[in-house]
């Protein structure tokens, strides 16, 4: 099967991530229904493949065996073959034709995430899942790697092999490469998730369909990306320990996968700080009560805006307090508080659009810095007046009393900054009503 034909597959419903405003509710998947008996299956595993004709039989046997034993749905598992020149093609053949629920699919390019982002986008199961085929990865991870997917209770999971409880046989070479591109991740993308290039994921397919076209890597960064990607729109991530032992014949070229790896993160870094991406599409409903899906207007993420206000707050002052002793030389105190002020209060009015409130791209800036300004004029209200009331109290204070005064008087303000830049700067974005799910049996499956 080519490209080509899987376009006119199941998947293929014409709709694109923009039809509707938010992703569905999770549901549990049933198992059991129409979609069941029809033969839809619940797991599509893919096994993208590129030159493995030796490993690619006894790998497909074992997955198959192994789903048949212990899996409580109905599966598939799919090869999905880059542009082999090898035999692999005939091997995969010969498996779909030997064994039930196995398919085979040909790319005639490479790319482990072109495979993937292709046979996932046309895959009628609700949830995709892939692994590498020479299953380093413990098989009795699969179960707790996708359970999550299918009660609802995760987006996408993930094995990983630097969770604390993970059991990993792997050179020191290749631990080293890994822990490193993990601090990278954290460093650069600030990313949560503790192992993104385990090939050894699952996602659920209403997921799929919203994020795979935001993804631009079609090779090994494709999972790096993904992940990214569904982190920074607030989606769920799994994360499983796994036992994982290296594969002493990996085709995987280190060097050059690292590098395109890193122009992957300036890429999509990039990307996301000047908010290129629309993940508004990827949100996800309050709860899966029915009575929290009925709510509007809730306000949420009070709890991260704090934690981020504060830390934006603790810089600035001190960043104000710099610009003060710095003024201080030259002029007095009402300038350099005015002078320091006004310049911490537009980098403080920046960093808390894009850091606090989630903010991105340029759209309404100069009016956020604008109502911001109006926010300092508060500010500078309040801490003028109290450097005007010690002045006439006391005549001549010392510098490290005015800056107590100037302390004490900004955490006051403080205080009255974050309920106005919440309240009337950044006030949160009404949520769309959720559509009344379809009735159809596929979207029930689904």
């Amino acid at each position: 099967m080519t490209t080509d034909s899987l376009r006119s597959g199941p998947g293929a419903n014409g709709r694109t991530s923009g039809d509707r405003a938010r992703l569905p509710v999770r549901e549990h998947l049933p198992a059991c229904g129409p979609a069941a008996a029809s033969g839809v299956p619940v797991l599509d595993v893919v096994v993208p493949v590129y030159n493995e004709e030796k490993d690619l039989r006894p790998c497909v046997l074992r997955l198959h065996d192994h789903l048949s034993r212990t899996f409580p749905y109905a599966f598939r598992i799919t090869v999905a073959d880059n542009a082999s020149t090898d035999s692999t093609p005939a091997v995969a053949a010969a498996l779909a034709a030997e064994l039930r629920g196995v398919r085979y699919v040909r790319l005639e390019e490479k790319g482990r995430g072109r495979a993937l982002r292709t046979v996932w986008s046309e895959s009628d199961a609700p949830v995709l899942a892939y692994m590498d085929v020479d299953l380093s990865t413990d098989l009795n991870a699969l179960l707790p790697l996708v359970a999550p997917l299918i009660s609802g209770h995760s987006d996408l999971a993930i094995g990983s092999r630097l969770a604390r409880s993970a059991r990993v046989v792997r050179g020191s070479k290749r631990e080293f490469i890994s822990r490193a591109y993990n601090l990278i991740l954290r460093s650069s993308l600030a990313a949560g998730f503790s192992d993104a290039q385990c090939g050894f994921k699952a996602v659920r397919s209403e997921v799929a369909e919203r994020l795979l076209p935001m993804v631009e890597d079609s090779g090994w960064f494709f999972d790096t990306e993904l992940l990214v990607l569904a982190e920074r729109a607030g989606l769920r991530i799994h994360e499983v320990p796994v036992d994982w032992i290296d594969d002493p014949d990996s085709t995987v070229h280190i060097v050059r996968t690292a590098t395109e790896d890193l122009k992957g993160v300036w890429r999509v870094g990039r990307a996301l700080a000047v908010g290129a991406l629309p993940l508004d599409r990827l949100a996800r409903p309050f709860g899966d009560d029915p009575r929290d899906r009925a709510l509007t207007g809730v306000e949420r993420g009070l709890a991260r805006q704090l934690v981020g206000f504060c830390v934006v707050g603790v810089l600035s002052t001190l960043f104000y307090l710099a610009l003060y002793s710095l003024f201080r030389l030259g002029v007095g105190p009402q300038l350099a508080n005015g002078g320091a002020l006004l310049v911490s209060a537009v980098a403080n009015t920046a960093a808390n659009r894009r850091l606090t409130f989630g903010v991105r791209g340029r759209d309404g800036a100069v009016r956020h810095q604008a109502q911001g300004l109006v926010v300092f004029a508060i500010g500078l209200a309040l801490t003028s007046g109290s450097l005007a009331a010690l002045g006439a109290a006391t005549g001549s204070p010392s510098h490290s009393t005015e800056l107590a005064v100037l302390i004490t008087a900004n955490l006051a303000a403080t205080v009255l900054r974050f309920l106005l830049l919440r309240a009337w700067v950044f006030p949160a974005r009404a949520c769309p009503e959720p559509e009344p799910e379809p009735d159809s049996d596929s979207e029930d499956v689904r």
